[in-house]
């Protein structure tokens, strides 16, 4: 039975619920296993790590800049306005469905009121960048640009391919033209002013753009924004996009990961700064498509959500 919160917001959003998409148990069954199928082995990895007190250069970014934790990430959602035949809270883990006509429902009103101008923001954001013209001139200097006459280092654990000088000498020589507030603020005191723009976090929708590789990780962070009312599917897309992204920036970086399995994209050279533009292009190729749909996703939340 509905509880008088549930049966409040069924009773607010009829209309809503009687165009919403209905899934028959087997398919949403099915389409839940598949999912799972795909980011059950990413969970699984962090999980055995953290159990056995290991860190990882690479892949703990996925779970600690992130703050999307291993248990949420294998819950599965279809989305907003969907029903699900026969389901019930043992199923599906996520307390903002509600239970009708023997099963389930995530209503658009069940978006937080006080959190829908954080759509209206994201959809702008989106829709900017989606729309811009993508650059890539930046050499992935922002890992450099976060070691640069620094003694202390991000990643202690980790040894550096190149003696600091020569670090140092390739950050001078090269050039910052970070776009991307979430990596410019982590620029050391004496990179920061070298960079082409002081980036902010206010001027976010000035400076984003597609070619950026840290744009296109965060696209998880906006995929898990609004979980459970992302459908899964694109969620575990954004995750994997996210996951290629982070090797080739850590590839990238001047770190030595070889113990690790990563070869060094040596960006101190001209060949090595023309393997990462090719891959930062592809990357862009993968990415443009996700942000459409995570726009829609946003888009139309929104437009329910705010609805008479």
């Amino acid at each position: 039975m509905p509880t008088s919160t549930e049966a409040s917001i069924i009773l607010n959003c009829a209309q809503q619920i009687s165009q919403s998409k209905r899934i028959l148990q087997k398919e949403w069954k099915n389409a839940q296993q598949e999912y799972l199928s795909r980011v059950t082995p990413w969970a699984n990895d962090r999980i055995q790590r953290m159990a056995q007190h290991q860190k990882h250069p690479v892949y703990d970014f996925l779970f600690e800049y992130y703050s999307f934790r291993p248990a949420h990430l294998l819950r599965w959602t279809p989305g907003w306005n969907v029903w699900l035949e026969g389901a019930t809270h043992a199923d599906i883990r996520w307390r903002e469905f509600v239970p009708h006509e023997g099963g389930l429902l995530l209503p658009a009103v069940a978006f937080p009121q006080h959190r829908v101008a954080y759509l209206e923001w994201a959809v702008q954001f989106l829709a900017a960048v989606l729309n811009r013209e993508p650059s890539f001139s930046c050499m992935g200097l922002h890992e450099w640009a976060m070691v640069y006459r620094q003694e202390q280092i991000r990643h202690a654990s980790v040894p550096l391919r190149l003696p600091r000088a020569e670090i140092d000498a390739v950050v001078e020589s090269q050039g910052l033209r970070c776009t991307h507030y979430d990596a410019f603020r982590f620029f050391t005191p004496a990179a920061a002013p070298r960079n082409r723009w002081p980036l902010t976090r206010a001027t976010t929708i000035e400076h984003d753009q597609p070619g950026c590789i840290h744009a296109n990780m965060d696209l998880y962070r906006l995929a898990y924004k609004i979980a459970p009312f992302c459908p899964s599917d694109l969620l575990a897309d954004t995750f994997a996009l996210a996951l290629a992204a982070r090797e080739v920036d850590m590839r990238a970086s001047p770190y030595d990961l070889r113990a690790y399995g990563f070869e060094p994209i040596p960006i101190e050279t001209r060949q090595g700064r023309e393997q990462y533009v090719e891959l930062q292009r592809h990357l862009t190729t993968q990415a443009q498509p996700l942000r459409q749909r995570l726009l829609s996703v946003y888009d139309q939340l929104l437009r329910q959500r705010t609805q008479p």
